[in-house]
């Protein structure tokens, strides 16, 4: 991964109030620390930020010249976005050195097809590494082609680029290969649900019911208010 150049500004605004004042001037809050220095604080353009992360993934490296002077390499160790926004809150920049070894998580990525019927679980999707500080991978391959139900892929089976060691342990798994389920399995799992014609029978019905008892209700006063009248008649 080829490093990027980009240009930083000291930083003199601390707290959550600095950092919002940072981000509406469009850039990033970040702290460069490392190789026991002394943490220092900046301010990165957002717009070049983001673009080489997109491009370069979270294991960028940066060529970073502060204005007052300073010349440093670093990698991101920690990233902050906002969900909603999709910007960038702040960063952790770690300071690295040519030759350098480092340990990162890298993204895996899995190649091919696995057997018909079959599901996919991404068990972990990043695996640790150590490699040159110059030379971290944005991604790592593993090859699913052809596994069947049961199967696993482990760390161990990672294809690795020249000079990067795996760091994590090798029995971790990175996917699982499960039988997908058929489509009486489906369907036993869904809810059962009253069609629209049942609901209106039924509805139908209970207005039926409620129409003849109150009906049943009735008979009886009206009977009663006859005799009354034939009383008073008579009387």
């Amino acid at each position: 991964m080829s490093e990027v150049k980009i240009s930083a500004e000291p930083r003199t605004e601390f707290g959550k109030g600095g950092a919002r004042r940072t981000r509406r001037a469009g850039k990033v809050p970040a702290v460069l620390y490392g190789h026991g220095e002394k943490p220092k604080h900046i301010a990165l353009p957002a717009r070049e930020f983001a673009a080489a992360i997109r491009k370069g993934g979270a294991n960028q490296l940066f060529a970073i010249e502060v204005s007052d002077g300073t010349q440093v390499l670093a990698l991101p160790k920690a990233i902050q976005r906002d969900p909603i926004r999709d910007t960038f809150e702040h960063v952790d920049l770690l300071l690295v050195r040519r030759g350098e070894k480092v340990t990162v998580e890298v993204p895996v990525q899995l190649t091919g097809e696995a057997a018909k019927d079959t599901l996919i679980v991404h068990d972990h999707d990043t695996l640790s590494v150590t490699a040159d500080a110059t030379k971290v991978p944005d991604h790592l391959e593993a090859s699913i082609e052809g596994l069947e139900a049961g199967n696993q892929v482990t760390a161990a089976d990672v294809e690795l680029p020249a000079g990067v060691e795996l760091a994590a342990d090798a029995e971790q798994t990175v996917a699982s290969v499960t039988a997908a389920p058929t489509a009486e399995q489906l369907e036993a799992t869904l809810p059962e649900v009253e069609t629209a014609d049942e609901e209106v029978e039924a509805g139908v019905g209970e207005e039926t019911a409620e129409s003849s008892e109150g009906a049943e209700a009735g008979e009886p006063a009206a009977a009663g208010g006859e005799e009354t009248a034939e009383a008073k008649t008579e009387a």
